[in-house]
């Protein structure tokens, strides 16, 4: 892959959270594996993308769920992977050296309880390559962990209070849409000391297979995605923004540069696309194009100029 140190995207330069991102585009966490999944793909280059996060990581290696895991909906999708991976230490030694420099990497920590995700913190804390942490505090599809953290704020208080002291990178907190106030979860890691938000994880679902009156999907439940799921996104992320004074990366159904625009005005700084790159793998790009285009014909000098604009 080849790495550009002109982006030629300056428009669309954002500081994130003291990050420099040379887009607003972030490559959304569990959808492009550790990296090395999305960058065979022909086309891509680095360029388009401000940061990738990563694959949710855990303390010691995890298989995830079984099949079937992945099941397609009318415009969505469900999932529940369970959080397969290789665990911190094989990350850190086999994963991230293949990454190519030149993007910040936002590596996704989960965990089970307060005290693993603290130590994945410190793991992951002074490694190459990592400028920033993102807490799933939010998995709607695993046994434990997760979504208990963020639906739940003393928990979420706790959770976000420890790893804010176990790490000096840049704290982001992935926040849940299953709540009753996703503006108070946001207010109670904003008090923590995160240092950015992102959201929404993905809407706990379930889907029936009517000649086995089964659920399709093994694990009963999983997490819906998808331009269904758009509208509630961009409400939550407007709601946030009202409510905390740190940047947002917002995610939920951003399958065009019109919704990424449409949540830039919400108030996000940053964006995450996911299942729009199962649709179309150059998705990305044509993103960044349009936004580029968009900003061309109204005569707007820089991204950051249509952040928080939406009047009501």
């Amino acid at each position: 892959m080849t790495l550009l140190t002109d982006t030629g995207h300056h428009q669309l330069e954002v500081d994130f959270c003291g990050l420099p991102f040379a887009t607003p585009l972030v490559l959304l966490s569990g959808c492009v594996g550790f990296g090395e999944e999305y960058t065979r793909v022909s086309g891509f280059s680095n360029r388009d993308a401000g940061a990738v996060c990563l694959k949710g990581t855990t303390l010691e290696p995890r298989l995830g769920n079984p099949p079937h895991r992945i099941a397609e909906t009318p415009m969505g999708m469900l999932n529940a992977i369970g959080l397969e991976n290789v665990g911190v230490d094989a990350f850190v030694a086999e994963k991230l050296p293949q990454i190519p420099d030149g993007v910040p990497v936002v590596a996704s920590v989960f965990g089970t309880s307060p005290a693993e995700y603290v130590e994945v913190c410190k793991r992951l804390t002074g490694v190459p390559k990592v400028a920033g942490l993102e807490l799933n505090a939010s998995c709607p599809h695993v046994k434990a962990g997760g979504i208990e953290f963020g639906q739940n704020p003393e928990l979420l208080a706790g959770l976000v209070r420890e790893c804010r002291s176990a790490t000096s990178l840049p704290l982001l907190v992935k926040l849940s849409p299953n709540v009753t106030s996703i503006a108070e979860m946001a207010r109670v890691a904003e008090g923590e000391g995160a240092d950015g938000l992102a959201l929404i994880n993905t809407l706990q679902a379930l889907d029936v297979d009517l000649e086995t009156r089964r659920p399709v999907l093994r694990n009963v439940l999983g997490g819906l995605s998808g331009p269904a799921i758009g509208p509630v996104a961009l409400r939550m992320v407007w709601q946030v923004a009202q409510a905390t004074g740190i940047p947002i990366i917002g995610i939920g159904g951003i399958m065009s540069a019109e919704d990424a625009l449409e949540f830039f005005i919400a108030g996000a700084t940053a964006i995450q696309v996911g299942t729009a790159n199962f649709v179309n793998p150059h998705a990305t790009t044509d993103i960044i194009d349009g936004i580029e285009k968009f900003l061309l014909e109204k005569n707007i000098e820089k991204i950051s100029d249509v952040i928080g604009t939406l009047e009501t």
